[in-house]
C-alpha cells in the first residue's frame, strides 16, 4: 500500500474563472500532493476584473455537505475562504469545534482585488467572533487587517503593523500571517511577517512583481494548509507557501481581460519544457 494523502477539506465559494475561490485551493492543494476535499459556501459572479454577485448557499446544504465528509474521512487541514454568510460562519464553526486537533487556516477574504465586497452583514464580526479563536492561522493582507481591527483601510490608520499584528492575536488565532502586496506599494520589496503564538515575530521579504494578480491570496493560504498538512511547522509552512505562491505569479496566465491568474502547475509545464530539450539533444 502507499502512504496514506494529506487530505484538506475546504470551506469557500466558487470562482468560475479558476483565479480564486475553491477552484485555486484545489488546484493548489493537489499540485502540493494533497487530496483536497471541498464544501461549496457561495456561487460568485465575476471575470479577471472583478466579481459582480455573490450567492450564498444554505447553510443547512453547508453544514450537510461537511458532516458527510467528516463522518467518513479522516482529515488533517480545515481550510476556510469566503464563507459568505452570517449563518454559514456560524455553522462552520460548530462544525470545526468538532474536531478540536485539526489545525485551521483561515483567509479572511472581504473583498476582490478590484474592491467588490465579499462579506455580507455582520459576517465579519461573526467571523471574528467564532471563527478566529479556532485558526491555527489567519492570513490576511494588510488592508484586511486593518478593517479587521479598525473598519477602515490601512492608508486610513496610523497604527504600524506591529500594533496591527499583535492586535490580530489578541483576537484568538495561534499565528497571523500578514501578506504586504498592497502596502507601500511604491516599494520593490514587500515585506510579509508572521506572529506567532510564542511571541515569535518573522519577516519575509520577497521583490514586488510588476503585475496585478487574481487568487495569490487564495493561493499562499492553501498553500500554507498544505504544508501544514504534510506535518511541517507553521514557520516552515508559510515560509515554503511563500516560495509556492511567488513561483506560480512569476509564471502567471492571461486568461482574461484583467489580472493574471497564479500558475499552480508551473512546475509541471517547466518539467515539459524539459523534456522537450532533452528530446531536442538527442
Amino acid at each position: 500500500m502507499t502512504s496514506p494523502v494529506p487530505k484538506i477539506l475546504t470551506f469557500a465559494a466558487s470562482d468560475p474563472t479558476g483565479g480564486a475561490g475553491i477552484q485555486a485551493d484545489l488546484m493548489t492543494q493537489t499540485s502540493l500532493g494533497c487530496y483536497p476535499l471541498s464544501v461549496l459556501t457561495a456561487i460568485t459572479c465575476q471575470d479577471t476584473s472583478g466579481v459582480s454577485e455573490v450567492v450564498p448557499i444554505d447553510p443547512s446544504i453547508v453544514e450537510k455537505q461537511a458532516r458527510l465528509i467528516l463522518n467518513e474521512t479522516k482529515i488533517d487541514v480545515i481550510k476556510c475562504g469566503v464563507i459568505a454568510s452570517e449563518e454559514n460562519i456560524k455553522v462552520i464553526s460548530e462544525i470545526i469545534k468538532d474536531y478540536p486537533d485539526v489545525p485551521v487556516v483561515i483567509d479572511p477574504i472581504l473583498s476582490s482585488g478590484r474592491g467588490d465586497n465579499l462579506v455580507l452583514g455582520d459576517s465579519l464580526q461573526l467571523m471574528i467572533r467564532h471563527l478566529f479563536p479556532l485558526a491555527e492561522i489567519i492570513t490576511p493582507n494588510v488592508n484586511e487587517a486593518a478593517k479587521i481591527i479598525s473598519n477602515k483601510n490601512i492608508s486610513e490608520i496610523e497604527e504600524d503593523l506591529l500594533f496591527i499584528g499583535k492586535s490580530l492575536m489578541d483576537l484568538g488565532p495561534k499565528n497571523v500571517l500578514i501578506t504586504a502586496a498592497d502596502y507601500q506599494v511604491d516599494k520593490k520589496i514587500l515585506t510579509n511577517t508572521l506572529f506567532c503564538q510564542d511571541g515569535g515575530i518573522f519577516n519575509f521579504d520577497h521583490e514586488r512583481l510588476p503585475q496585478s494578480f487574481h487568487g495569490s491570496g487564495c493561493t499562499l493560504a492553501s498553500a500554507v494548509a498544505a504544508y501544514l498538512a504534510q506535518g511541517m511547522s507553521i514557520h516552515t509552512a508559510v515560509e515554503e507557501a511563500q516560495k509556492f505562491t511567488i513561483d506560480t505569479l512569476k509564471n502567471g496566465l492571461v486568461n482574461g481581460h484583467g489580472q493574471l491568474i497564479p500558475n499552480r502547475f508551473f512546475w509541471m509545464f517547466s518539467d515539459l519544457e524539459e523534456d522537450e530539450n532533452d528530446l531536442k539533444h538527442h
